[in-house]
């Protein structure tokens, strides 16, 4: 029985990956799409890697601040928000923002990675989801990681003869999307909302104008949503995809 009194049929991902890589666009992203999920499994023993694809220099409203100070500014936010989901380590590939589908290193780079860390599951965009409704529509970035990130993994991290430069293959077991319009798992976050909360509210550059707290509200209020359609009090959503085994 779920916390509103409803019958819920939701899989719930079971058990901890030894070692995940989250891959995401901005500086944020991670945060929020999965960071109760990242800070989970990091408390109970996962080895957990972030690589952020752009610089985020150019994510804000306001004309006079320049993206290198903007970007050094989002690295420091990055940092402290990293150290409370308790990552095991996190890297910038620092493309300017907007021009990720315009970086022909892309795949190989992430592909360079995954045979470094070797992770059982990875975690990144859905590049699918596109229309949210008709208040949004997904960020060019967002898509060309969640491509960039499909394509590493299957077929070019696995097999020998695809950038042969970038060491042995490996072949993670299973991909979770986030910001899915599709999703078919869910992960409790109940023991670790107030970690992503505190992580995301990390990245103030971003919240400019708001209320304070407004941030971590808007993460609770959230993982409610998710938690009501996975039959537990807070919850992330995926679209799951098994890679192997």
């Amino acid at each position: 029985m779920s916390p509103g009194g409803l019958d819920v049929v939701a899989e719930l991902v079971a058990g901890v990956p030894e070692v995940v890589l989250a891959v995401y666009a901005h500086p944020d992203d991670a945060d929020v799409a999965c960071g109760g999920t990242l800070a989970r499994w990091a408390r109970h023993g996962a080895s957990v890697h972030l690589v952020v694809c752009t610089d985020g220099g150019r994510g804000t409203p306001d004309p006079d601040v320049s993206p290198a100070q903007l970007a050094r500014r989002r690295a420091a936010e990055l940092a402290a928000a990293a150290e409370k989901t308790g990552l095991a380590s996190h890297r910038v590939l620092g493309a300017p923002d907007g021009e990720l589908d315009l970086r022909t290193t892309f795949v190989g780079e992430l592909v360079a990675i995954i045979r470094s860390l070797r992770p059982v599951a990875v975690l990144g965009h859905d590049p699918t989801a596109i229309f949210f409704g008709q208040e949004y529509f997904n960020h060019r970035d967002h898509r060309a990681a969640g491509w960039a990130l499909l394509d590493a993994l299957s077929p070019s991290a696995a097999l020998p003869l695809y950038f042969p430069e970038a060491g042995p293959p490996h072949q993670a077991s299973v991909a979770y999307l986030s910001g899915t319009l599709d999703p078919d798992v869910w992960v409790d976050i109940g023991e670790t909302i107030e970690i992503k909360a505190a992580a995301v509210e990390c990245h103030a550059s971003q919240f400019s104008g708001a209320e304070p707290g407004w941030a971590a509200e808007a993460v609770r209020r959230r993982a409610e949503e998710e938690g009501r359609r996975a039959g537990v009090l807070h919850a992330e959503g995926f679209r799951r995809l098994r890679l192997s085994g």
